[in-house]
C-alpha cells in the first residue's frame, strides 16, 4: 500500500476539519517562521511550542510528565532561547539546528523538531511516535519508533518525509496533518 498524493490530500483536509488545535496551529504556521528567524518574538511564543508538542496529544500525555516538561523549559533563560531559535532559524542543517536546541533544558529531539517545524513548516517537521508509526506501516521506514528519538533518528525520519513530499509535491505541514490523521484511523 502506497502513500498517495490523494490519501494525504485528504487526510490534511480531514484534519483542518477535525482537530480542535489546528486555527492557533496554522495562526503559528503563518508567523512563527518569520518571528523566529528575525528574533521578534517573545517567551510565550517559544513557550507555546513546547507546550503545543505535548499538547496536541490532547491528555494522552499524563498531566504530570507534561508540566514537568515545560517547567523544564521555563527555567531557560529568555536570551538563551532567542539565541538558539535565531540560529535555528538561520541555520541549514538538521543536526546543527537540533544540536543548538538540545542546549535548553527541557528540550529533547521531540521538542526540538516542533520548533523545527515552526521554524520552517516547508521543509521540516516535528516527529513523534503517531507520525512515525504511519510511516513504518506505509512500509517507508522500518524501525519501530525509537524510545528516546536521536538526532540521527531524526534525520532519519526527515530525509524519509522529505522523499515524501518530494514524490507527492507538498509541504511537510500537509504531510505532518495527514500522518496525524491517519494514525487515528
Amino acid at each position: 500500500m502506497a502513500l498517495s498524493r490523494s490519501v494525504v490530500a485528504t487526510k490534511a483536509d480531514e484534519y483542518r476539519d477535525w482537530e480542535p488545535l489546528f486555527p492557533v496551529e496554522q495562526e503559528a504556521i503563518e508567523t512563527l517562521p518569520d518571528a523566529f528567524s528575525t528574533g521578534e518574538f517573545g517567551w510565550r511564543d517559544a513557550e507555546w511550542v513546547v507546550q503545543w508538542y505535548y499538547r496536541r496529544f490532547l491528555g494522552a500525555v499524563p498531566n504530570a510528565d507534561r508540566r514537568e516538561r515545560e517547567d523544564q523549559f521555563g527555567r531557560n533563560e529568555f536570551d538563551d532561547v532567542l539565541d538558539a531559535v535565531t540560529d535555528v532559524a538561520a541555520a541549514a542543517d538538521p543536526a546543527d539546528r537540533i544540536d543548538r536546541l538540545l542546549a535548553l533544558e527541557g528540550v529533547d529531539v521531540p521538542v526540538a523538531s516542533a520548533f523545527l517545524l515552526f521554524a520552517d513548516p516547508e521543509t521540516c517537521i516535528v516527529v513523534g511516535e503517531r507520525e512515525w508509526t504511519v510511516l513504518v506501516e506505509y512500509g517507508l521506514l522500518d524501525d519501530p519508533y525509537p524510545e528516546s528519538p536521536s538526532i540521527d533518528d531524526y534525520e532519519t525520519y526527515l530525509e524519509c518525509c522529505r522523499s515524501v513530499t518530494d514524490r507527492l509535491e507538498c509541504d511537510t505541514w500537509t504531510l505532518y496533518r495527514a500522518l496525524w490523521r491517519l494514525w487515528k484511523d
